[in-house]
């Protein structure tokens, strides 16, 4: 998938989860948009209630669409024989395409009315939404290869490396220079400044010394994603504590609901 077409999709994706909501406005907004007990007296009642024609259908294909985007997800990253099957990064996107639009269908189900073991249920999966942003965000920070796979810090220190050996094996880099470089008082602007002119004394080429310089910059870049991923890895271990129990309750509390339903004989179009 090319940029343009990773645009494409995530435009679309947008689109839909954009038109769903305004959709079920405009279609139920007899119902949706009363007081919760003049809601019987409506005309589309029977409709958009809980168990009714359009609401039941609601939260069917709701909870299809989260538990999809869970589980299709989930296979993705731990099933070894998924692993090759698109860029890691664009299943992540899917799963929170499907897992807004489900939550969205879901309240809709609702008819923005809460209460019970649904209460739960309903609060279990804002908190798996909202944190679910949150992941993405930090996920977007870690740094990652042409595929899309987050890079782990051994990767990335590794990549320092080769670059310190470069350095060192084909050009005359004294000791000093790399003393200035990993001087952390000393702002990186500054640094670099001081390693040129300290580069004008050796007696290099112009382009001996821009490629010095490019390797230096280059080592500036992965020091700051050696900072930031063991920054990110942090805040994961952190946002996993929030994120995996609620998703478990959301799933759990879900199951529980389909089957009381099912057992006082609640059924759709079927």
């Amino acid at each position: 998938m090319n940029s343009t077409t990773h645009r494409i999709f995530l435009s679309s994706m947008t689109a839909i989860v954009v038109a769903a909501f305004i959709g079920l406005i405009y279609i139920g907004r007899s119902y949706y948009l009363v007081d919760l007990d003049q809601r019987f007296f409506q005309a589309d009642y029977n409709a958009f209630k809980p168990s009714g024609s359009i609401g039941h259908g609601l939260g069917i294909l709701g909870s299809f669409l989260m538990l999809s985007g869970v589980f299709l997800y989930m296979a993705r990253k731990r099933i070894r024989k998924f692993s090759r099957i698109g860029i890691l990064k664009h299943w992540l996107e899917f799963h929170i395409f499907l897992c807004t639009l489900g939550p969205l269908l879901i309240l809709f189900h609702t008819s923005f009315k809460f209460g019970g073991l649904v209460a739960i249920s309903f609060w279990s999966m804002v908190a798996v939404a909202l944190s679910g942003v949150i992941g993405r965000f930090i996920y977007l920070q870690i740094p990652k290869t042409i595929e899309g796979r987050a890079m782990s810090l051994s990767e990335i220190e590794d990549f320092r490396s080769n670059i310190t050996k470069e350095l060192k094996e084909n050009y005359p880099i004294k000791d000093r220079f790399f003393e200035i470089f990993e001087t952390e008082s000393s702002s990186v602007k500054n640094r670099l400044r001081i390693i040129k002119d300290e580069l004008k004394t050796q007696g290099l080429k112009r382009k001996e010394k821009r490629k010095i310089l490019k390797l230096f910059k280059s080592e500036i870049t992965l020091n700051k994603r050696i900072k930031r991923l063991k920054l990110m890895q942090k805040l994961f271990e952190y946002w996993h504590v929030v994120h995996l129990p609620f998703a478990i309750l959301m799933i759990v509390i879900m199951i529980v609901h389909i089957g009381v339903t099912l057992l006082f004989g609640y059924r759709w179009i079927f």
